[in-house]
């Protein structure tokens, strides 16, 4: 019992000493990290708070003196108005068309890179290459070099064989916008699903070979599987930035012929009609719509380190 007695005093008079010391080393360690939280703390979330106080007045900045508290009237005229709603139905379109199509395919050039060929490498740089232009440098390399009716290059191909001289952005708007993000965004993809390929199980690929399963078989039951995640991925980043997309919008057709959307209308209620209320209320449900889409981004990368993890 003394012996027991004294141990636990002997502890109780330890601890204080042992405290301070592992106290000071964490603060420490977390010491030079406080700058950066202290940037992104003034450069993003001040200007969100600012944004959101904002969307519950209403505030024209040419009548800068009429601005009124109206609590969520601008959120319920954002998901009521036709022309608003309309921004929203685009912007869902926009995203949906172009994340599919450049998953399918990119997952189909994935799996030709995937394959061992002479000169395989400068074939990856190259199909590379349209994710690392500049958003609105591709956007006028199609508007202009493309789709230009009397120089373009589509139109030039159409000449040569005989065909027609459409005007590719007025006849078909919104299918001009997603050709350019296609084109942009199935690189990302691609090398999203190549890293998957390049992580699937040989040992039970060559076992189903070796038991007389097709390239198709092999590709339906054991690499598609595996590509879930992946592919899963890839859908939930491409939607977070093309929901966002304003760039292609913007140049090649200002928003007109019904390709305005969510980004675009903001931009134009806040510069064109000056209404600052309306406009941040687009602006938070486009941010409250990017961390939904953020956070089922998030568990599927965790949800990957975790099978690589595993697996190792």
């Amino acid at each position: 019992m003394t012996i027991t007695t004294s141990a636990r005093v002997a502890a109780a008079t330890a601890r204080p000493t042992t405290r301070p010391p592992n106290r000071m080393r964490a603060w420490a360690t977390r010491a030079p990290l406080l700058p950066a939280l202290v940037f992104m703390i003034v450069v993003t979330q001040l200007p969100f708070v600012a944004t959101l106080v904002i969307s519950f007045f209403d505030w024209n900045a040419l009548y800068p003196k009429d601005r009124h508290f109206t609590g969520v009237d601008n959120y319920r005229q954002v998901l009521t108005d036709p022309d608003l709603r309309h921004s929203v139905w685009t912007t869902v379109l926009l995203t949906a068309t172009v994340v599919v199509v450049s998953l399918v395919v990119g997952l189909g050039i994935a799996l030709l890179l995937n394959r061992r060929f002479r000169g395989r490498g400068v074939v990856r740089t190259m199909l590379i290459a349209p994710f690392l232009v500049v958003p609105v440098a591709a956007a006028l390399l199609w508007k202009h070099v493309l789709y230009n009716p009397e120089y373009g290059l589509l139109n030039g191909l159409l000449h040569y064989v005989g065909g027609p001289q459409p005007d590719w952005i007025s006849n078909t708007p919104l299918l001009a916008v997603e050709a350019s993000l296609i084109w942009q965004w199935t690189p990302f993809m691609m090398l999203i699903l190549l890293a998957g390929l390049q992580s699937r199980d040989h040992e039970q690929i060559e076992a189903a070979r070796v038991d007389g399963a097709s390239d198709w078989q092999i590709f339906r039951h054991l690499t598609l599987p595996h590509l879930r995640r992946y592919l899963e991925l890839g859908a939930l980043l491409g939607s977070i930035y093309i929901v966002q997309n304003f760039d292609a919008v913007f140049t090649l057709t200002s928003g007109g012929l019904g390709t305005a959307n969510l980004p675009y209308t903001v931009y134009q209620s806040f510069y064109q009609a000056h209404e600052n209320g309306l406009a941040s209320a687009a602006g938070v449900l486009v941010v409250i719509g990017s961390i939904v889409i953020a956070t089922f981004a998030l568990r599927v990368v965790s949800s990957l380190f975790r099978e690589e993890v595993s697996r190792a």
